[in-house]
């Protein structure tokens, strides 16, 4: 396996947005279920296909994969066992100027997919450029146990303040946002008292400093 060069990282809005998954093992149930939970329309073709990638909602197609036929996709993701055929897949991708990311196979991939951790609209990702999933995998059960559903709630609360002072008017720079994240707002939202971190936020940033 030749190293990958460095990595842009970017978010890919797949709301309605067609993908394709090739291959129907556990590894592409896996790559399914994410892409269905971004709003994907996901196309599943393998000759075989674990009953789990059906119940996520996936179309299935029972056969083997078609030349040529990346091209009809925004990303496709190779998960298959055969070697050749995620090659064609990526070959048919660089085609057609769609990105491919085979599972496992960095050789394969004009794309790479993070391990994630998800809170709400907080979303932490850990990637070592393709050359370990096992240690991504590990600093995300890191990230998992240091970032609980609180951080969710604390991004709403910031959010909304944010969304209500650009509504009336007012201007949203300055440093009082980072002075109330560490005032203890995350401390307040742990003991279940959300209204108070909000008031504490509106304090903070009402402050001359901020």
């Amino acid at each position: 396996m030749s190293r990958l060069p460095p990595a842009y990282p970017v978010n890919l809005l797949l709301e309605g947005r067609p993908v394709l998954v090739v291959g129907g093992g556990r590894i592409a149930a896996e790559k399914v279920r994410g892409l269905v939970e971004a709003g994907a329309s996901v196309t599943v073709v393998a000759p075989e296909v674990d009953p789990a990638i059906e119940a996520l909602g996936a179309v299935v197609e029972r056969r083997a994969y078609r030349a040529g036929e990346v091209a009809g996709y925004r990303l496709a993701v190779a998960a298959t066992a055969d070697p050749a055929v995620n090659q064609a897949v990526y070959d048919d991708g660089e085609a057609a100027g769609v990105w491919v990311n085979a599972a496992d196979d960095p050789d394969r991939c004009s794309i790479t997919l993070p391990a994630r951790v998800r809170r709400g609209d907080l979303l932490l990702t850990a990637s070592t450029g393709g050359r370990s999933p096992a240690v991504a995998a590990w600093v995300r059960e890191r990230l998992e146990e240091g970032f609980g559903e609180e951080y969710a709630v604390l991004l709403d609360v910031v959010a909304e303040e944010r969304e209500r002072m650009r509504a009336s008017g007012q201007g949203t720079d300055g440093p009082g946002w980072r002075e109330a994240l560490g005032s203890g707002m995350l401390d307040r939202i742990r003991d279940g008292d959300v209204a108070g971190a909000r008031e504490l936020l509106r304090t903070c940033l009402s402050s001359p400093s901020g």
